[in-house]
């Protein structure tokens, strides 16, 4: 998939999707960097992936803080002069109906999910137009085409992240810097397996595939779109979700 050497960074990258997508770039012989949200958390994922052979790096930067973000950018470039795939998993989700959410959670939502990610595009677009090259991934959801019966935020947060993503793609192209996005259906992470059954079997039966989504099953949809076999791929968000679509 010639990634061999290539630089990637991942935000959100400590567990579930992200975790399985720093394996996965591993696996592929790629320098890998993982941003998390807390020291704790960094060192037991680098522990994890250095338990199964693989080495990679770790920061934990506020993501809502973009001069910290900033100066830890400037810390990678130092060592390893380019960036080539930054990868925007980092996020978190929201459930409660319109009239239970605060006006602060909708806000920390969106601080996170929208917000951070414009911070990391920001800080590493001048070191990929420096380079002359670059892939930028964002995670998107399901939920950003669909929409979803509770937890506006969450889907309104994946809604700009689609709109971003797209606009970014035609800002960027003629830096030879290509941004797409993947939109993960049902997956089984940490927070689907402490779900009740009877909560996820009447949606699997809406699957046509009939099953959920592996971490693994995201992790090649990045894997693909940051390779040279998607070199012609811009500005598209790709549905990791089972479904059958006209």
């Amino acid at each position: 998939m010639n990634l061999e050497g290539k630089v990637v960074l991942i935000t959100g990258g400590t567990r579930g999707i992200g975790l399985e997508t720093a394996r996965a770039f591993k696996e592929q012989k790629a320098e890998v960097i993982l941003f998390g949200s807390k020291k704790e958390t960094v060192e037991n994922a680098i522990e994890q992936l250095k338990r199964e052979g693989f080495t990679v790096e770790g920061y934990f930067p506020n993501l809502n803080d973009y001069s910290e973000i900033q100066k830890t950018i400037e810390e990678i470039e130092k060592k390893y002069e380019r960036i080539d795939i930054l990868i925007n998993n980092a996020g978190i989700s929201a459930n409660k109906k319109i009239e239970d959410t605060t006006v602060e959670e909708f806000q920390e939502v969106m601080e996170l999910n929208v917000n951070a990610v414009f911070h990391m595009i920001k800080a590493v677009v001048p070191l990929m137009k420096k380079q002359e090259s670059g892939v930028i991934l964002n995670t998107s959801s399901m939920v950003s085409i669909y929409g979803q019966p509770s937890g506006v935020g969450y889907p309104t947060s994946k809604f700009a992240v689609n709109g971003l993503t797209k606009s970014l793609a035609r800002e960027l192209a003629p830096f030879h810097i290509r941004v797409n996005a993947v939109a993960p259906g049902i997956t089984n992470t940490d927070m689907v397996k402490t779900l009740p059954k009877e909560m996820i079997e009447p949606l699997i039966q809406t699957i046509p595939l009939g099953r959920i989504g592996e971490p693994r099953d995201v992790a090649n949809a990045f894997l693909f779109l940051a390779s040279s076999m998607a070199s012609y791929i811009t500005g598209v968000v790709l549905s990791v979700d089972g479904m059958a679509r006209s």
